[in-house]
């Protein structure tokens, strides 16, 4: 019998998670354990299957996220806190010892609302967090030049690197604004 790590209250009860795929749900904090290789099972066995995002259910319910550092249940080991999507700081646990997911309560209807839950195995990958690290630092910088230079200032620079970037002298362009005097041969 697997303890709860996350609520350290409860045990983590064998079941399905909606009914689909094998996974462990608390009986205290109902978080969610779930083995990437026990989804990646069904979802060979049913590559059609779509979730569907309703998006009722979490108006009403607390999706929870815990912030503290929580132990895989199997291993005892540290598990990565790794983020689901950009533009949101939520994050789930992950175990890279044993391929286990924690969802805390309410998680799990989350990555459905925002057309994750089918591609649970593809959030704990390299690729996916360095997609999300990506976009994180270009929204930084962003914001940093629109507060440099104003929104209006900021739109117009934007549109005119895009106009620049699409011709084929873009050098030759470049040198000509650089240059204190374009017309000049002194240096």
């Amino acid at each position: 019998m697997l303890n709860c790590t996350s609520c350290k209250d409860g045990v983590l009860k064998h079941g399905f998670i909606e009914e689909l795929f094998r996974g462990y749900t608390c009986s205290s904090c109902g978080g969610n354990w779930i083995l990437v290789e026990d989804f990646l099972s069904w979802k060979r066995q049913n590559p059609e299957y779509q979730f569907s995002k309703d998006l009722s259910s979490l108006n009403d319910m607390l999706i929870e996220d815990s912030k503290q550092a929580i132990l895989c249940p199997v291993s005892g080991a540290i598990m990565q806190k790794i983020r689901i999507m950009v533009g949101s700081e939520h994050r789930i646990d992950y175990s890279a010892v044993v391929g286990g997911i924690w969802l805390d309560k309410g998680e799990w209807e989350l990555l459905k609302s925002e057309g994750l839950a089918g591609s649970l195995n593809f959030l704990v990958t390299h690729e996916w967090q360095k997609k999300i690290r990506n976009s994180k630092a270009q929204e930084n910088f962003s914001e940093i030049y629109r507060s440099k230079f104003g929104d209006k200032r900021y739109k117009k620079v934007k549109e005119f690197r895009e106009w620049l970037y699409a011709q084929g002298q873009r050098v030759d362009l470049l040198a000509y604004l650089n240059a204190e005097d374009p017309y000049s041969a002194e240096r």
